[in-house]
């Protein structure tokens, strides 16, 4: 395996370009213009100039690892891959159109995979030009620092797949967990209804942002409290995954709490806009209630 197509330039995205260039593949970097892909390099060239400053990888890995990012636009040039991840919205509709667009040019030996934290892989398949070679690849935010990969095959993925995509993930130095293709896999499945209830017990009074957080990062000796942590993944995306556990398997334990979605309904969607369970407007965050 030589080239990885990275669909997204978005902060997963960009990411897995990143770690990829690091690990020494030709990377394709693409998104709906190439100016947004270039924007995502950009973020990558931050990232890594981050690094040099604090001698972790010096100036010429730092260039070489830039150097093997070409950002392209559309997906005609993923003819050449030898693996293509979608690093989209977690939108299924938006990812069965990028696999069908670019099921058009993957070669018949080359793996296509997605980077969905939660929507089944199965049922994805159904979009690609062959089950066998597709599965599901799933980062953690950021790339570059979380050490974990799961990877979800499908009911048709073949075992050549799987072993291929292992032996990707081992370049990258990263830790496997195998997952069965079931809603939300292995982390977000414990990790979503955890924020999910930390939001209905926000929601009904029972404790402010500041104590619930406090709360599990001391109580639970988690790093980062569950609200904390959903402003951080986008509360956007915290509700989709929610929803896709919900309305696949139909259980009301999976029910997304009224006040997480009252606040993607008012925009409020964390870090990236600015406001969430937290105020970032200066430079200590505040709860917003």
């Amino acid at each position: 395996m030589k080239t990885i197509g990275v669909i997204g330039a978005g902060q997963m995205g960009s990411g897995i370009a990143q770690v990829s260039a690091q690990a020494g593949y030709h990377v394709l970097l693409s998104d709906v213009d190439v100016d947004r892909a270039n924007k995502g390099k950009a973020g990558v060239e931050k990232a890594l100039n981050r690094l040099v400053d604090k001698e972790k990888i010096d100036a010429t890995a730092r260039d070489a690892a830039l150097g093997r990012i070409e950002t392209v636009a559309g997906s005609g040039s993923f003819a050449e891959a030898d693996l293509i991840v979608e690093a989209a919205t977690e939108k299924e509709a938006i990812k069965r159109a990028i696999f069908a667009e670019v099921g058009k040019v993957l070669r018949d030996d080359a793996i296509l995979a997605s980077n969905t934290s939660s929507i089944p892989i199965t049922r994805m398949a159904q979009a690609s030009p062959d089950p066998e070679r597709f599965i599901g690849i799933h980062f953690f935010n950021p790339v570059p620092v979380m050490g974990l990969i799961e990877v979800i095959p499908g009911l048709a993925t073949s075992k050549a797949t799987v072993a291929t995509v292992s032996e990707f993930v081992a370049t990258l130095k990263k830790e496997i967990v195998y997952a069965e293709d079931e809603p939300g896999f292995v982390v977000n499945r414990i990790l979503l209804p955890m924020i999910n209830e930390a939001v209905f017990v926000l929601g009904q009074g029972t404790a402010n942002i500041a104590d619930i957080d406090k709360g599990c990062r001391i109580g639970l000796n988690h790093p980062m409290g569950p609200l904390e942590l959903a402003d951080f993944v986008g509360l956007d995306t915290c509700l989709d995954i929610v929803m896709v556990l919900y309305n696949t398997t139909g259980d009301s334990k999976y029910r997304p709490a009224p006040l997480l979605v009252k606040y993607v309904e008012a925009g409020w969607l964390g870090r990236k806009t600015g406001r969430g369970f937290y105020d970032y407007s200066s430079a200590v965050p505040v709860p917003t209630r």
